[in-house]
């Protein structure tokens, strides 16, 4: 997480940086997004995650409430399934580019592209891979059990995620997409 000092170094970038200053009332949208169980530990650790990842996809999702809401979905998701938010984030990039409507060639469904089949797998079949919340409970556990299996290993793990086990091409789009967006220290 950004501290005080990192963040107030960060939102002094220069104009020509992706990252734009916060949007008006965005600190109060803040507050109370980040009110709800968010799997956040400290409420400025929160508001400072989500005021950056904020401003990093506000092109993808325009409307400021369904971005926080959505970015406090993830971080609470990744959380809950022990992976990496910003990782969840590139992968999202990815597999969706952040249309939570996103159906490929092959049927996955969502944000974070989920198959199907894995409804009937758990017993769910009614269960709705186009709604937020759904995928990403899906998608992060699926992921996270991927890079288990792969003892952390997350060329491994985000190949398997992808079903193109043995092949890196996968992998390097989303530590390309890691690295120029979603990391932390860039």
């Amino acid at each position: 997480m950004l501290s005080a000092s990192s963040w107030a170094q960060q939102s002094a970038l220069p104009e020509d940086s992706t990252q734009q200053p916060p949007e008006p009332g965005l600190i109060d949208a803040l507050s109370d997004a980040v009110a709800e169980e968010s799997g956040f530990e400290d409420r400025f650790d929160a508001q400072v995650w989500m005021v950056d990842m904020s401003a990093r996809i506000d092109r993808f999702i325009t409307n400021e409430q369904e971005r926080l809401e959505f970015l406090r979905l993830v971080h609470r998701e990744s959380r809950r399934a022990d992976v990496d938010p910003q990782l969840v984030l590139a992968v999202i990039h990815v597999e969706s580019l952040f249309d939570r409507f996103a159906l490929s060639h092959a049927g996955a469904r969502g944000i974070m592209q989920v198959m199907p089949f894995w409804k009937n797998e758990i017993g769910r079949p009614d269960d709705n891979l186009f709604d937020l919340e759904t995928n990403l409970r899906y998608g992060t556990t699926i992921l996270a059990y991927y890079l288990d299996m792969e003892n952390g290993d997350e060329v491994g793990g985000l190949a398997r995620y992808n079903g193109s086990y043995g092949q890196t091409w996968y992998p390097e789009r989303v530590f390309n997409a890691y690295q120029a967006r979603y990391s932390l220290s860039r």
